[in-house]
Order: structure tokens, then sequence, then C-alpha cells
């Protein structure tokens, strides 16, 4: 996965600088970026502070660490399940 140019604290600095009145527009050309992103990151961590941007990342990084898991349990389970039908 892409890492993010910005930090946690500067993604909630530039949405604090949002929420207080400065245009969006302004926004993005002074901290050169999209205002994809700026809604991107307005719908995925709009109200957030830190510690709930925190704890965010550490639940994202602990699901694609189980669904890589589960992804690996599943395919030994569809291997051992040929070998005992015999398919090989």
């Amino acid at each position: 996965m892409k890492k993010s140019r910005y930090t946690d604290s500067q993604i909630i600095s530039i949405l604090k600088q949002a929420e207080a009145g400065t245009p969006v527009p302004e926004l993005c050309r002074e901290h050169d970026m999209s205002s994809a992103t700026f809604y991107k990151w307005r719908a995925k961590y709009g109200g957030m502070d830190a510690s709930l941007m925190a704890r965010l990342k550490e639940l994202e990084d602990e699901n694609r660490r189980l669904k890589k898991m589960y992804a690996e349990e599943r395919l030994v389970s569809e291997i051992r399940k040929e070998a005992l039908e015999g398919k090989w």
C-alpha cells in the first residue's frame, strides 16, 4: 500500500482549517493536493481527533492481517480437501 505524504496530524490540521472556514480550493493549493483527496479525507476522518485516527489505523492493519491469515488457511484447506479426494 502506498504511504501518504501527509502525517495523521497534518491531515487533522488541514481538516480543522476547513472547518474554521478556509475555502477548500485555497487549502488544496496551499498544501499541494487535489480536492478529491481533501473530500476523501473528510469522508474518512471527519470529526476525528489524533487518538481516534491512530485507533482506526490500528484496526485497519489488524483487519488486513486477519484477512491474509484467513486466505492462507483457506488455501491450505482446499489443498487438503483435494489431496483427500485423490485429485493429484
